[in-house]
C-alpha cells in the first residue's frame, strides 16, 4: 500500500474515532484515562499523526463498544505493511521526524544499510525465506532510506560500535561497499557517524539498539529492539532516561573526523580482503 494510501486510512481512523468518541460524549481526557494514554494522545490518534498500538485500539473499542472495528482497521493496516508488526508505526514516525539519532552496537542500521548488506541480514536471520521475501525486506529497507535524500529530510545523528563496522556481513566485497556508502552519507551531510572504538570496553546502553526522534509537532519518541521484538516508548520520563543514554554515548565516541577516517581505513581493509580472494 503506498504511503499516500496508507496515510489516508490512518486519517480514517482519525475521523471514526473522534466521531465515535463525541457521539458518545466523551472528552479526549476522559477517553485517555480510559485506555490509559493521555487526552493529547487521543488528538495525535484522531488528526492521524500516531498510530495507536493494538493494545490501545483493543481498549478504545471497549469504551466505545464499536464491535471491533479499530482493532480491524489496526490489523488491516499491519498486514499491508511490509515491517514487523512492531517495527510499522516506527516507520512511519522516521518518515516525519525532524531529527533521528541512532546507535547500533552490532549491525549497522537499517537506513544506512546497501542492498547487498540488506540481504545478507535477511538471510542470516531467515536460512528458509523465499526469494520473494528477501526482496521485499531488502527493497522496504531501501524505501525508508529515502528520506534521507529528500527536500526535508531530517537530521540524521548515528553512533556506531566499531564492532558494526569490523564484522564482515556478507563478505569483505559487501562490507567495502557498506562502508564506502556510510562514509559518502557523511562527506555528502546527510548523516553525522560516529564510532565508539572496541578500546573504550563498557559503555551506556549494552542491551540493544536505541533510537531517539523528534518532530515539529509532537512528543518525542524512543525506539528500542531486540532480534525478536521491538519497543516505541513514549512515555515523557522513559524518553528522557533514553535521551541521557544517548548522550553518554555520545561522550564516549569519537570525533566525526576520526570516525570517518576510521570507516574510510576499514572500507580499505575490506577491499583488499575482497581483490585477494
Amino acid at each position: 500500500m503506498a504511503r499516500g494510501k496508507r496515510q489516508d486510512v490512518w486519517e480514517f481512523f482519525g475521523d471514526l474515532l473522534k466521531e465515535r468518541r463525541e457521539g458518545a460524549g466523551i472528552s479526549q481526557s476522559e477517553l485517555g484515562g480510559r485506555v490509559f494514554v493521555s487526552g493529547a494522545y487521543i488528538g495525535l490518534f484522531e488528526q492521524g499523526i500516531r498510530k495507536p498500538q493494538l493494545d490501545v485500539a483493543k481498549r478504545i473499542d471497549e469504551v466505545l463498544q464499536t464491535g471491533g472495528i479499530f482493532e480491524r482497521t489496526w490489523r488491516k493496516l499491519i498486514d499491508k505493511s511490509p515491517y514487523a508488526s512492531y517495527f510499522h508505526a516506527v516507520a512511519e514516525l522516521e518518515a516525519v521526524a525532524t531529527k533521528i539519532c541512532e546507535f547500533a552496537p552490532t549491525v549497522i542500521p537499517g537506513l544506512m544499510q546497501t542492498g547487498a548488506y540488506a540481504r545478507a541480514v535477511t538471510l542470516a536471520a531467515n536460512l528458509f525465506a523465499t526469494e520473494e521475501y528477501v526482496e521485499e525486506k531488502v527493497t522496504s529497507r531501501l524505501e525508508r532510506a529515502k528520506i534521507l535524500t529528500g527536500t526535508t529530510r531530517p537530521e540524521y545523528w548515528v553512533i556506531l560500535h566499531e564492532n558494526a563496522i569490523r564484522t564482515p556481513v556478507g563478505g569483505p566485497a559487501v562490507m567495502a561497499e557498506q562502508l564506502d556508502r556510510i562514509a559518502a552519507r557523511v562527506r555528502e551531510r546527510q548523516a553525522l557517524v560516529t564510532i565508539i572504538p572496541r578500546s573504550v570496553g563498557a559503555h551506556a546502553y549494552m542491551t540493544g539498539t536505541l533510537k531517539l526522534m523528534d518532530f515539529a509537532d509532537q512528543p518525542p519518541t524512543a525506539y528500542t529492539e531486540t532480534e525478536f521484538s521491538g519497543t516505541l516508548l513514549d512515555d515523557p520520563a522513559v524518553v528522557k532516561d533514553a535521551q541521557r543514554a544517548y548522550d553518554l554515548l555520545r561522550a564516549t565516541a569519537l570525533s566525526p573526523e576520526v570516525s570517518l577516517t576510521l570507516i574510510e581505513s576499514a572500507a580499505e581493509d575490506f577491499r583488499r580482503c575482497a581483490s585477494t580472494t
